[in-house]
């Protein structure tokens, strides 16, 4: 499913139940040496976190990683806000976007490519409980019409 030289690390499962995915987008993370070996170890959650614009640069706000083990002093706060980078032009795209219609920003997941990690993020509109209800309904209709023809090719 994923591409060569790319490892999954952490998901954000919630995030396409929650919201209409509207576009993704590839950015890097600035980190300390302690959180790069969290991560890759895959002590990383992406649940509850979001982005944000401030002056100009794009943030992730709520990622938790947990503390290296074998960093003491040198572990940096967990929830800590991480920068992410990304071109300008596309930065002020996503901060237009989340003003003017009031989409939100969020991780989708969190991979290793190629030796670097990179975060994937989407502009998003939020579902309200009926569009979830519809989900997963058309969910399970879609799971129940793929066991029929199972059972149909079976016999």
């Amino acid at each position: 499913m994923n591409p060569k030289g790319v490892k999954t690390v952490a998901q954000n499962r919630k995030a396409r139940h929650e919201y209409f995915i509207e576009d993704t987008y590839e950015c890097g993370l600035v980190l300390f040496g302690t959180e790069v070996k969290s991560i890759r170890a895959g002590r990383v959650n992406l649940k509850d976190s979001y982005c944000l614009v401030k002056n100009g640069e794009l943030f992730v706000i709520g990622m938790h990683i947990s503390p290296y083990e074998q960093g003491n002093i040198y572990n940096k706060d967990p929830f800590r806000e991480r920068k992410l980078l990304m071109h300008r032009r596309e930065i002020d795209r996503l901060q237009g976007l989340q003003q003017a219609q009031g989409m939100s920003i969020i991780p989708l997941q969190l991979y290793l490519k190629e030796g670097l990690i990179k975060m994937e993020i989407a502009i998003a509109k939020g579902k309200k409980l009926y569009d979830k209800r519809h989900s997963l309904a058309e969910k399970d209709s879609k799971r129940e019409m793929e066991r029929a023809f199972a059972r149909s090719q079976r016999e």
